[in-house]
């Protein structure tokens, strides 16, 4: 028999050299992360403070407003089936994300206004306008306040509030991992690390049953976008204000946008973004909806098919020649 002393020494050694290994591999996260936001942004002073933003591509541009979680690089990665079709992608980072201000008022108004501040530092007139999940509010109200410098306004699974309830409730599981997620890198890190799919479906809505699925460049993007959220601790102040947006009843006038106006979305999606885009389609003037039957939050496995839809409706929109597709 071994001594006890001898397996309670082994036992403590296993202990610290797992701890060890965890220390060592969340410090190449975290310079992995600084690596990926090096030098890939810009920031400018407005009203509101900084606005860190990036641009990328060549070709018409469009502006995509990120997620939940996300910051100028997930805007990136959302656009990137655009950018490979040929278009130019200002991606900025929105009110309380990576190196951007969080001002007092930091509704989606404000912050479609100080976008528009972007433009004209940009020296861009006028260009399409996609947001994704919470940032389709900012999105939204761009199109809504400043219509003569969007030429055409997507929706790509939008979350917000339009019936009076939270169409994101999370359980008490759920609650105690985004509480935990938002205050330290490490916490994140370790639950990536460590339970990817359940992240995967608590925080970006998606059934990690897709997973297998779909192609390795899909599964791919879904571990980027996941992988994104670090480092989370510098986006605290925005993930709170959107979990303040999506749950309060919509200020939008939707039923006042004049622009075309797309709108995408999965019928699978956890955060039930499907039902807020049927009641969009209905208030807002002659938009377009297209529903994907499965994909969740992250469009999984549709993201050529997202790209080719939103390229062929913003082709449309600058010839004319809409019409509608519904599925």
């Amino acid at each position: 028999m071994i001594p006890r002393r001898i397996v309670l020494t082994g036992l403590g050694g296993l202990a610290v050299a797992t701890a060890a290994y965890f220390v060592g591999a969340f410090r190449a996260a975290k310079v992995s992360t600084d690596v990926r936001l090096a030098m890939r942004s810009n920031v400018i002073k407005t009203s509101a403070g900084a606005l860190e933003y990036a641009v990328a591509g060549r070709g018409p541009p469009l502006m995509m407003i990120h997620g939940t979680g996300g910051g100028f690089d997930q805007g990136l990665l959302f656009a990137h089936g655009l950018r490979e079709a040929g278009m130019q992608i200002v991606a900025p980072s929105r009110f309380g994300y990576l190196r951007s201000a969080f001002p007092d008022d930091a509704s989606p108004a404000h912050q479609a206004d100080v976008l528009a501040d972007l433009l004209d530092h940009l020296g861009i007139d006028r260009l399409a306008v996609a947001g994704g999940s919470a940032g389709a509010s900012t999105a939204a109200e761009f199109a809504l306040r400043h219509p003569d410098r969007c030429s055409a306004l997507i929706l790509i699974v939008p979350a917000a509030n339009l019936t009076g309830r939270d169409p994101v409730e999370f359980t008490a599981l759920q609650r105690f991992v985004v509480e935990t997620v938002l205050n330290s890198d490490a916490w994140f890190w370790a639950l990536a690390a460590l339970a990817p799919n359940q992240l995967i479906r608590t925080l970006l809505a998606t059934d990690p049953a897709l997973l297998d699925r779909v192609s390795a460049q899909e599964r791919h993007r879904a571990r980027l976008i996941l992988d994104g959220l670090m480092p989370i601790s510098l986006k605290g102040d925005g993930l709170r204000n959107d979990g303040f947006w999506s749950g309060t009843p919509s200020p939008t006038a939707f039923e006042q946008i004049t622009v075309p106006t797309l709108i995408l979305s999965c019928e699978d999606d956890l955060f039930g973004t499907a039902d807020t885009a049927r009641l969009l389609v209905e208030r807002i003037p002659d938009a377009e909806l297209t529903i994907y039957l499965t994909g969740g939050h992250l469009w999984l496995g549709r993201d050529p098919e997202v790209a080719e839809r939103i390229s062929d409706f913003i082709r449309e929109t600058a010839t004319g020649s809409i019409s509608g597709e519904n599925q």
